[in-house]
C-alpha cells in the first residue's frame, strides 16, 4: 500500500460528454479524497486533474476506464501533473475548453 500522494492529467477519450461523465468523476473524487478538476474539451474528449493520495488516484484512474452508466470509454491517457494543476482544496467542474 502507497502512502505518498501523486498528481496526475487524464485524458478520456469515446462517449464521455453528454452523459452524466463530469458529474459522476466530481462525486467519485471526492468520495476518494482527492484535489482537483474535470472539464469537457472541445474535441469531445473529458480531460481531469487530480491529486492526492497514491492509492486513490489509482483508484480514480481505473474507475474512469469505465465511467458512469451511459459513457463508452475508448481510451484514458494519464500522464504527471504538478500538484498546483489540481488548484485549491475539493473537486470540481471546471468550464470547457
Amino acid at each position: 500500500m502507497s502512502h505518498g500522494t501523486r498528481s496526475v492529467r487524464l485524458l478520456i477519450a469515446g462517449r464521455v460528454q453528454g452523459v452524466g461523465y463530469r458529474w459522476w468523476c466530481v462525486r467519485q473524487a471526492g468520495h476518494m479524497g482527492l484535489d482537483g478538476w474535470v472539464r469537457n474539451r472541445a474535441d469531445g474528449s473529458v480531460e481531469a486533474v487530480a491529486h492526492g493520495s497514491e492509492d486513490a488516484v489509482d483508484d480514480l484512474i481505473e474507475a474512469c476506464r469505465n465511467g458512469p452508466r451511459g459513457a463508452a470509454v475508448t481510451s484514458v491517457q494519464v500522464s504527471d501533473a504538478d500538484p498546483s494543476e489540481a488548484g485549491g482544496p475539493g473537486f470540481s467542474q471546471a468550464p470547457t475548453v
